[in-house]
């Protein structure tokens, strides 16, 4: 999810200047698009070695390590914001690295596949796993160790004492604001810890 549109969507919550850490940054694209449009600083995390030398082809520092081992390498809010984007499906503590993030950031900005998205309804309807855009891959050969959906984010967020300052779905590379846990293929939220 780092087409030109959701990248735009997303630095538009991530104030000019700002100091980031991307936890699970892939490539760095978005790190990058960061420190070029919005003149930020700070560091990607990334645990694939490809990932990793890409980061450092684009000029983004970035450390290796497993996001599963969490992030006490870092102390309470070193950074203005930390990203997590198409991260949290993958991670086996998903609620703990979300804590952590409110911990080590002063805000935080979460995106992940919405599971609640019309399509993927009807395909589960049909007895069958969705297979989409957002969601490419077969149930046997797929990446995310759990799906979500907008609506759990928003009880995840509650239960962890989180602050949700804006939220909304993307689709389509467009805001959607109206009903987004059916009309959006993505969730994004931009929190704080309350």
């Amino acid at each position: 999810m780092t087409e030109k549109t959701t990248m735009q969507a997303i630095a538009r919550m991530v104030p000019t200047g700002s100091r980031v850490l991307d936890l699970g940054c892939g490539d760095g694209a978005m790190l990058s698009y960061l420190q070029r449009e919005r003149g930020c600083s700070g560091y990607g995390i990334e645990i694939d070695d490809a990932n990793v030398l890409a980061c450092v082809q684009r000029g983004v520092d970035v450390i290796q390590i497993n996001l599963d081992e969490g992030l006490a390498m870092f102390g309470d809010n070193s950074f203005d914001v930390v990203l997590q984007i198409d991260t949290l499906q993958h991670l086996r503590n998903a609620e703990v690295m979300l804590r952590e993030t409110a911990r080590v950031g002063r805000t935080g900005v979460v995106a992940f596949p919405n599971f609640a998205h019309w399509p993927n309804r009807l395909s589960v309807l049909r007895g069958r796993m969705p297979v989409t855009r957002r969601l490419p891959y077969q149930w046997y050969d797929t990446p995310n160790i759990r799906v979500g959906t907008y609506k759990d984010f928003e009880v995840l967020a509650l239960k962890n004492n989180l602050r949700v300052i804006d939220s909304f779905g993307l689709q389509d590379g467009r805001a959607v604001r109206w009903c987004p846990n059916a009309l959006a293929g993505t969730a994004v939220f931009h929190f704080e810890h309350a």
